[in-house]
């Protein structure tokens, strides 16, 4: 890969998912995007960004975005965003929503739906705490593979032994041949939806909790302070917001702010910052 091309795609990439790819990522690239190269009749990277370049067809364009941002996921991923949830979002909207008896959740960029169905157990582990209430969990990405997957609730013996504990996996697992399939009554409680974090974010309403864990890494701090922005307008003013471990708010934006001792999870902030000021602690 030359280069060129290099440089090629990365501004593909960057332009129609926000994905900032450092100068060391070449390997990355061969190991996603060869397959498609092949699928496209393309012997080579080099052939395919000729392809790219010459036809513009967005089924390929989509194709290759869709390769480059596939992550990985796995039940209960990191656990501590899972006893956020448990030990500090559950009772607060409990005692928040106990009039409405409703609650809305977003896991964005959720690939193949291991962290919304993890948190669709959780709900149903407390089914006596809330029963009566009304649970929605959308599910997005802009992947349209991870989200057939995720709609099928199918996982390999070996996606289900990371971070998925064995009472959960005997009481909402059948097993179906070499694999496992969740249970229907979990399936039903995740809605998923294809959605780029980079459009609008209206159409999905307004919610009440957001997961947008591992994404926000990826992009550069212009994109970072957009979407944090937009993830603002989407979340009601009591809601919470639970990000990643390596992710972080501080130099990106005013309009949130962690809660004390509670990493990884944020409120709607109180005070706010001169613009002036964020620009220069981003720059």
């Amino acid at each position: 890969m030359t280069p060129q091309d290099y440089a090629y795609l990365s501004k593909l990439l960057n332009e129609r998912s926000g994905l900032q790819l450092a100068g060391d990522k070449q390997y990355l690239i061969e190991s996603r995007l060869l397959p498609v190269a092949r699928q496209n009749n393309c012997g080579s990277i080099g052939d395919l960004v000729a392809k790219l370049k010459a036809f513009a067809e967005e089924p390929l364009r989509q194709r290759v975005t869709e390769a480059m941002t596939i992550n990985e996921s796995f039940f209960f991923r990191d656990k501590t965003p899972f006893d956020r949830f448990q030990d500090t979002v559950l009772p607060c909207m409990q005692k928040l929503r106990g009039a409405s008896k409703r609650i809305r959740i977003w896991c964005a960029a959720a690939s193949t739906g291991q962290e919304p169905y993890s948190l669709a157990m959780m709900f149903l582990q407390a089914k006596s705490e809330f029963a009566g209430w009304k649970i929605e969990i959308v599910a997005t990405d802009i992947s349209t593979d991870v989200l057939e997957k995720a709609k099928s609730g199918l996982y390999t013996q070996f996606e289900i032994q990371r971070g998925l504990p064995i009472q959960l996996l005997l009481k909402y697992f059948k097993q179906d041949g070499d694999q496992w399939r969740i249970a229907p009554e979990l399936r039903g409680m995740v809605q998923y939806r294809k959605h780029n974090l980079l459009d609008d974010f209206a159409s999905l309403g307004m919610f009440d909790v957001i997961f947008c864990r591992n994404v926000l890494i990826y992009f550069d701090s212009k994109t970072k302070q957009d979407v944090l922005t937009r993830i603002s307008r989407s979340l009601v003013k009591d809601g919470h917001l639970l990000l990643g471990a390596a992710e972080t708010v501080v130099g990106f934006t005013n309009l949130f702010m962690p809660m004390p001792e509670k990493r990884g999870l944020y409120v709607h902030s109180l005070e706010k910052k001169p613009a002036s000021k964020l620009a220069a602690m981003s720059a």
